[in-house]
């Protein structure tokens, strides 16, 4: 029998975007927008299904260049129009869970710019995947929602 381990961790990242907060928050509401930042690799084989609303689910997986399916799946728990988005994520490889979190996304108004802030629990599994990588990857996407945002 393999031994398993699990490590802990939360993270918070924040970012202001000069965007009104409804274009922000559309960003990750609907789904042909969220596309334009929310990806892997432009190599990668993808398939996205989206269904924003409480209780729906979120379905993004890929195989990447070097044959591997990377896989992420989520559920919405909690969705207020422009103010804030609480969901749950798993991530696979090839099939292989490899951590489970629940995320907070908030959104604030000052001073003409959009405040978002991300804050996430996760649990990571059995040395498959690793907190500071979640948080690297994090900040990856935050960079592509603000190219996103300033180029459409």
């Amino acid at each position: 029998m393999s031994k398993s381990n699990v490590q802990y961790a939360d993270f918070k990242i924040e970012r202001q975007f000069q965007a009104p907060i409804s274009k922000v928050f559309k960003m990750f509401a609907d789904q042909q927008t969220k596309e334009l930042w929310f990806k892997g690799p432009n190599d990668a084989d993808t398939e996205h299904t989206m269904d924003f609303r409480v209780g729906g689910q979120e379905y993004n997986r890929g195989k990447f260049h070097d044959g591997v399916v990377h896989e992420y799946r989520a559920t919405y728990y909690d969705i207020i129009p422009d103010n804030r988005i609480i969901y749950t994520y798993e991530m696979y490889l090839d099939n292989k869970r490899i951590s489970v979190s629940v995320a907070t996304i908030e959104f604030k108004e000052a001073e003409g710019l959009t405040k978002l802030s991300l804050h996430e629990s996760g649990v990571f599994l059995d040395g498959l995947d690793k907190p500071e990588s979640r948080k690297y990857g994090s900040n990856l996407l935050m960079k592509a929602l603000e190219n996103a945002i300033n180029n459409n």
